[in-house]
Order: C-alpha cells, then sequence, then structure tokens
C-alpha cells in the first residue's frame, strides 16, 4: 500500500510563562502533549516538536492577542496556518476538568473539527502600532482624569485662606495652572496649610506632564492613522482617533473579516430580529467590541448635526415610525459598512508598499485542507 504521510494538526494553551502545546493526526486520535518555555528557543523547539509527528497543517492556539502574541507571529513566519480559539465551554470544562494538557487537546480538537476559523489579528504591522499608542495614550488620560478629580477633592478640604485664593479660577484646569506657581515652605510641611500647598502643586505638575504627553501621542497618532488609513479620515465626522480604532478593531489583514456585515457584528452594529407576534421589529446589538460601537455612534451623532443628507434620512424614518434608537442603529449600520469599504481600501494599497515576501500560505477549503499556493 502507498505510504500516507501523516496530517497534524496542533493546540496550545498559552500562559505567561509557558505554553502547552497538544498534537493530534487526521483522524483526531491524540499524539502527544508537551511544554515550553514562551521564549525564541522555545517557539522553534516547539515548532520542531509539533513538525516532528508529519506534516504540520494547523495550529490552534489561546490567547493570540496577548500570551500567545509572539508564537502566533513565529508560526506564522514559517508559513503555517494558525486559528484562534476561545476557551472550553463550562460545560466541557465541569464535564472534563480543567488542566493545560486537556485545554490544549481541545483547541487541537476545535481546529479538527472546524470549529475553531477565527484569523488572528496580524500584530506585526502599523495597527499594532498605533494599538500600542492608543493604549498609552488611554491610560494617560485616565490618569489626567483623576489627577483633575484629586486636584478638586483637595481644593474643598484645603484650610480657607488657600481656597479665598484659588477660588477667583472656575475651571479645573485654571486652577491647576495657579497651583503650580504655589510655593509652599518645605521646612513647615507639618501645618497643613503649607503641606496642601505642596500636594496641590505636585498633582497639578502631574497634570501639565500629562497633559504634554497626551499631546505628543495625539501628534504620533494622527501621523500614522493618516498613513494607514487615508481615504477611512477623510470621510465625514471620522476623526483620527474614531479611524485609529476602527483599524485597531478590524486588524491590519481585514482580509480575515468575510465581509462588511461580518465587520458590522465585530462592531456590535448588526442588526438582530426582535419580533414577537405581530410585531416585527430588530434591535441593537449589545455584543461586539464596544469601543468600536462608541466610535460609529459619536460618528453618526456628528453627522445628524452637521451632514443634511443624514438629517434628512433621519426625518423621513421618524416619518415611518423609527424612534431614535432604532434610527441610529440603522446608522451605524450603514457607517459600518462604508467605513469597512475605505478600510479595505486602505489596508489594501498598504500592503501594496510593503516590501515583498517570499512565502509559503496554505490555503484549503477544509478544517485541514492541504491545497498550497505560493506568494
Amino acid at each position: 500500500m502507498k505510504h500516507h504521510e501523516t496530517l497534524v494538526v496542533g493546540g496550545v494553551d498559552a500562559h505567561a510563562d509557558t505554553h502547552h502545546a497538544a498534537a493530534l493526526d487526521q483522524r483526531g486520535a491524540l499524539i502527544g502533549s508537551a511544554r515550553f518555555p514562551t521564549t525564541p528557543d522555545g517557539y522553534r523547539e516547539l515548532f520542531r516538536w509539533l513538525s516532528s509527528f508529519g506534516q504540520l497543517e494547523l495550529v490552534a492556539v489561546e490567547s493570540t492577542g496577548s500570551y500567545a502574541a509572539g508564537l502566533v507571529r513565529y508560526l506564522r513566519s514559517q508559513a503555517v496556518r494558525v486559528r484562534e480559539v476561545n476557551e472550553p465551554h463550562a460545560h466541557t470544562r465541569r464535564r472534563l476538568g480543567k488542566s493545560d494538557p486537556l485545554d490544549a487537546e481541545l483547541a487541537a480538537r476545535a481546529a479538527l473539527s472546524g470549529k475553531a476559523s477565527a484569523i488572528p489579528k496580524q500584530t506585526d504591522g502599523i495597527v499594532e502600532s498605533i494599538r500600542q499608542l492608543r493604549v498609552a495614550r488611554q491610560s494617560a488620560v485616565k490618569a489626567r482624569s483623576a489627577a483633575l478629580a484629586q486636584l478638586q477633592d483637595l481644593l474643598v478640604t484645603a484650610p480657607e485662606p488657600l481656597r479665598a485664593q484659588l477660588s477667583g479660577h472656575k475651571t479645573t484646569r485654571g486652577m491647576a495652572s495657579r497651583c503650580r506657581r504655589l510655593r509652599p515652605a518645605l521646612r513647615e510641611l507639618e501645618r497643613p496649610a503649607h503641606s496642601a500647598r505642596f500636594a496641590l502643586r505636585s498633582i497639578a505638575l502631574r497634570i501639565k506632564i500629562l497633559d504634554e504627553e497626551i499631546a505628543a501621542l495625539d501628534r504620533q497618532l494622527e501621523w500614522l492613522v493618516h498613513r494607514a488609513a487615508p481615504r477611512t479620515t477623510g470621510l465625514l465626522g471620522i476623526s483620527t482617533g474614531h479611524a485609529g480604532q476602527l483599524l485597531v478593531s478590524a486588524g491590519q489583514n481585514i482580509e480575515r473579516l468575510r465581509g462588511e456585515a461580518s465587520f458590522a457584528a465585530l462592531c456590535g452594529a448588526s442588526p438582530l430580529p426582535a419580533s414577537s407576534g405581530k410585531t416585527t421589529r430588530h434591535r441593537l446589538n449589545y455584543g461586539g467590541d464596544r469601543d468600536a460601537n462608541r466610535a460609529l455612534h459619536l460618528i453618526a451623532v456628528c453627522r445628524l448635526r452637521y451632514c443634511p443628507r443624514t438629517r434628512a434620512y433621519a426625518r423621513r424614518r421618524a416619518t415611518e415610525g423609527k424612534g431614535k434608537a432604532e434610527i441610529l442603529r440603522c446608522l451605524k449600520r450603514y457607517i459600518a459598512r462604508e467605513t469597512y469599504r475605505t478600510l479595505s481600501a486602505d489596508l489594501t494599497d498598504l500592503d501594496r508598499h510593503q516590501p515583498a515576501r517570499s512565502t509559503t500560505i496554505y490555503c484549503g477549503a477544509g478544517p485541514i485542507g492541504i491545497t498550497r499556493c505560493r506568494t
């Protein structure tokens, strides 16, 4: 009989320090299970271990956007198909138990059965740079908000002469500007009047530093977002922040989504049926990426204020009996369709300007399809 090479499907349960891998053959039999460190040498050892059982066709990985991001990048550099898999369902864990080898095996079985079909986001391009800068900006904004709130609280409990001195400013930023000019006596900090001056000046200086940090991040984000999505940022009501959020939600490899309907569902803008009896209606989707949904909502609100076509559309749907929430739902669905097309065009142009890479891409129709094509 002609010898057939074993087709191997791998599964990985990812953690901060170690990754546990399991290997199945094409029939679903467990071949082996092992643990590897989360280092470049560990990634190479894991790849060689999976390849030693036969022809490696597919690897299903948990936590592709966090603990397993480095492993996913390495596997893609080795032309291995990678699929993202969720953690096992609570019913499965209640029936089978919980362990790292078992989770890795269940991940591989999800890929073998075709349940795990999601393609992980690409994390080695400009969109990943935008995501990292947005994370830094969000933390700086939160820290600034906390500092402003602390400044107000300290002013409420400060000694009366100091409160009278700073009461002339109506805004918190104005008070922060005045607090930066306070000069406490360091040798008299045991007195609340001087300790309050020192604390207010410290918080006000922190606010100034955070303002400068946020401004610097905004400049870099504006340059990166306009470079990555010039068509999208040219649309009405879409700022750098909105376009950056939609880029991060979609991922640089936006082709992983099946179409604009998948993008709308990802953003929580797809209508869900909510009919009952004689009532036929749809409701908002409360799932999906809520940050992306918030961006679509703000774009819709901006267009309702400044776009004549959008305002005419809202009036027409209101005469048809639609409520405000339903009109916003329709607008967000339209904006999701529009931005998906522009994002796809922007990212396609971005990929064309990237240097060509010689790699092997596996493109099969089934869960472990073995058709290959080269780019």
